[in-house]
């Protein structure tokens, strides 16, 4: 190949799409102090968590470019194969600034904040990951508190007191949830209901957007924020007068015996009719976590970034909040060394949790 012909083979692959990512993608990542963080739309919890760790990295000279659709059950996948962001697409449930395109040219994912059961099923290859490898190179840096509540209510003039009725008196009800969720089967088949059963009589089971006005209870579990998949709590309760109706103890019991579940209590007041405390079962944590052959040098800056700036948590569109007591441990995802050191120097550590740290590496 003549020297002239080389040159213009190089001129074009820079002038092509997979050229230009290639290029592009050389001026993100750590070394460039300009790292990938996988997060979802901005009014979502992973979404303004990537915002905080911005914030907080800014600090410290980093430059984290975010990636707004390395989201849903992907999101660890994402993480763990260091892929690249995906293309986007439009998200129906929200505006185009609430989940804006990545900036062009993003490189690959370097760490990223998701919810806690998903990076542990993950790692552990279990539940919606079942079906594939488990991702043993994943690593936790920081498990943030962020309370997610179940709650099951009725509308108040369908007269329903306790999901029992429904059974008993043979209702074409309707209820809004999700089918398919193991938590709402588990539910329906405390009270020797299904979801055909429920149909079959002439009812519904469906957690469309328009069945928000058109229901008679609902099983919904969220966190208190206005993201579109959970924002309903705070709109069926504004615009409808519910009955909160508190689940059996022995079917609580069994609930709290899901992963990364337990048992936990709807506080007064914190949506519209709850007058008093209800019994129930929570989920907590969205955590920022990253791969095993990410530097301990960045991840050390990240966990002293979160911890020394933790005050941008209260300051964002969620329930953030940071725990020194459990901030380094989320269920077996092994801490990178990087951040356990961190947390080592913070006195957070025990001497005991140490060396199990150690071992992670």
């Amino acid at each position: 190949m003549s020297k002239t012909l080389t040159l213009i083979v190089l001129l074009l692959m820079s002038l092509s799409p997979m050229g230009a990512q290639t290029g592009a993608a050389r001026h993100t990542g750590i070394n460039a102090k300009k790292p990938v963080f996988g997060a979802a739309c901005r009014l979502c919890p992973w979404g303004a968590m990537g915002q905080v760790v911005k914030d907080a990295m800014h600090f410290y000279d980093y430059d984290v470019q975010i990636c707004h659709n390395c989201n849903a059950a992907a999101a660890p996948v994402i993480v763990s194969e260091a892929k690249l962001p995906p293309p986007y697409r439009k998200d129906p449930n929200v505006s185009v600034a609430m989940a804006p395109p990545n900036t062009p040219g993003l490189g690959p994912v370097d760490f990223g904040a998701t919810a806690l059961q998903f990076m542990c099923s993950a790692y552990n290859g279990t539940g919606i990951y079942a079906s594939q490898k488990p991702m043993k190179n994943l690593r936790l840096i920081a498990y943030i508190q962020s309370p997610w509540y179940l709650v099951v209510a009725a509308r108040a003039d369908t007269g329903i007191t306790d999901l029992s009725q429904i059974r008993r008196k043979h209702w074409p009800v309707k209820i809004f949830a999700a089918a398919n969720d193991a938590m709402v089967k588990e539910i329906l088949a405390y009270y020797g209901l299904s979801a055909q059963e429920i149909t079959a009589a002439g009812g519904t089971i469906s957690q469309a957007r328009p069945d928000r006005s058109n229901f008679d209870v609902i099983i919904h579990g969220g966190f208190m924020t206005t993201a579109p998949e959970f924002d309903v709590l705070n709109e069926v309760s504004q615009k409808f007068n519910l009955t909160y109706l508190q689940l059996p103890d022995a079917l609580l019991a069994k609930l709290a015996r899901g992963p990364q579940i337990s048992r936990g209590t709807i506080p007064v007041g914190m949506l519209r009719g709850v007058e008093r405390p209800i019994p129930t079962v929570v989920r907590d944590g969205t955590v920022i976590y990253t791969r095993s052959d990410v530097p301990d040098g960045f991840a050390y800056d990240v966990a002293r970034a979160m911890d020394q700036h933790q005050d941008l948590l209260q300051w964002t569109n969620q329930d953030f909040s940071y725990n020194v007591h459990n901030v380094w441990k989320a269920c077996d995802v092994p801490l990178h060394p990087g951040a356990a050191r961190y947390y080592r120097e913070a006195g957070y550590m025990k001497p005991a949790h140490r060396e199990a740290a150690k071992a992670s590496r």
